[in-house]
């Protein structure tokens, strides 16, 4: 397959870029895999028009469900960009029980051509197998009236907030603490990550695009983006801010993982906003959860991973955002001979950083304690390029869309340690710039 690249000489922002494609394509299909110009977050990636799309709903345990992981099996070289649902799990788990969803467990489609933003050097790089259809892309973005997209106003996006009572969700969820607590107490468990969920409705039917744009202006990240279902049946779309890689691995087998565990705000104030840095970094609690999570991704590396090819290269790193700093840890390994993307994303299926560990028995206590499917939030952002790589987040700092109604969740990891009262403030920092993103 010959990958053909046109570059173009004038920059424009991929907002305004993406903005352009979906006047001229519609929204249905977009896929927008946003980044925020850091050392992670160099490339912005944009598709329209899906050549091809898979898509799989229902548990393991629904005669008419399709398994997601034997579906990405089918898929042949291209350009893919989808998402993967938590309860894909049921898959790997099916003896544990797993909350049904009205979201799709995989949606995930084909694009030629992609458009590529070069953050840093600020490039716009057409690619795709069809030299004829670049011309038309590149046609497009050449008649883009920047005017036309410089003053844009979000005022007319009306939310409803009623339904959202976080003190009655923090009760909720201190009351759960407790009860992984004594779980760990006994030896059930060791670690446990806990969600809970915000849901808040359009109050009218508002383009999915118009929502993450505002989002984006409050929130960006390295990993997020927007993917919207090209279903003529089902109207849903991911919107991400995520600052966490999940697994990437190259054409060569070469992987890399970046889980994140630890939380502090920041503060505008520049002495507090480091304060809360160094407590953090110096914070026991927090680094042993952050270590055990970079043991349970060893091991399932470990399943499909040459031996002696894992190794933690970096260990407790501060990353600052825009709302939070955290503790990453990054990880690197070599697969077997055999072994493809498929295998790594099953072995390592749900993400440690989210459910906890023993994972399977965290996930089992997870399902007791939330009363409500996870769909994609926990789950990952999927991308393979033209070459075979292929790269994935996870879904946290993300927000759940079916026709007009909104999912926000946000979890903390809890371990013997946990103070029920600094974990609800925890929640509060995450949930927040979420909920406010959207005023």
């Amino acid at each position: 397959m010959r990958v053909n690249h046109l570059i173009l000489k004038k920059w424009i922002s991929p907002e305004v870029v993406t903005y352009a494609f979906a006047k001229e394509f519609g929204e249905e299909g977009l896929s927008w895999l946003d980044s925020d110009g850091s050392e992670q977050g160099r490339f912005s990636i944009l598709g329209c028009k899906p050549k091809k799309f898979i898509t799989c709903r229902n548990l393991s345990n629904r005669s008419s469900a399709n398994n997601p992981f034997k579906r990405l099996r089918e898929i042949k070289t291209g350009y893919w960009m989808g998402w993967l649902s938590y309860e894909a799990g049921s898959w790997i788990e099916p003896s544990n029980l797993w909350h049904e969803s009205d979201m799709a467990t995989l949606w995930i489609a084909s694009y030629d051509p992609i458009i590529k933003f070069d953050l840093l050097n600020k490039k716009i790089i057409i690619e795709g197998t069809h030299l004829s259809e670049l011309k038309k892309y590149k046609k497009i973005i050449e008649n883009i009236n920047l005017k036309e997209f410089k003053i844009k106003s979000y005022n007319n996006l009306e939310f409803n907030f009623s339904n959202i009572n976080l003190e009655k969700t923090g009760k909720q969820f201190k009351e759960n603490i407790l009860r992984i607590k004594k779980l760990i107490a006994i030896g059930d468990i060791f670690q446990a990550n806990l969600a809970v969920k915000c849901e808040l409705n359009s109050l009218k039917k508002h383009k999915y695009l118009d929502i993450y744009s505002k989002i984006r202006r409050e929130i960006k990240s390295p990993f997020g983006g927007l993917i919207i279902s090209s279903s003529s049946e089902f109207r849903e779309a991911v919107l991400s801010t995520s600052p966490e890689r999940f697994l990437k691995i190259s054409h060569d087998g070469f992987i890399e993982t970046r889980p994140i565990k630890g939380t502090r705000p920041r503060d505008k104030e520049q002495k507090k906003d480091f304060i809360n840095a160094i407590e953090l970094i110096t914070n026991e609690k927090d680094r042993a959860e952050n270590i055990m999570i970079v043991d349970l991704l060893r091991n399932d590396l470990g399943k499909v991973c040459e031996t002696g090819s894992i190794f933690v290269t970096e260990l407790l790193k501060l990353e600052s955002y825009a709302k939070v700093h955290h503790l990453t840890s990054v990880i690197k390994a070599k697969i077997k001979k055999g072994k493809n993307w498929i295998d790594l994303l099953e072995a390592c299926w749900p993400g440690g950083s989210i459910t906890g560990a023993p994972k399977v028995r965290s996930c089992q206590r997870i399902y007791e304690m939330e009363k409500f499917d996870r769909g994609p939030y926990c789950g990952s952002f999927l991308q393979i390029d033209w070459n075979g790589n292929f790269d994935s987040n996870i879904l946290i700092r993300s927000f759940i869309l079916k026709d007009q109604t909104i999912k926000v969740h946000a979890g903390c990891g809890i371990v013997h340690d946990s103070n029920p009262d600094l974990e609800e403030e925890e929640l509060k920092w995450k949930l927040l710039p979420l909920i406010n993103s959207l005023k």
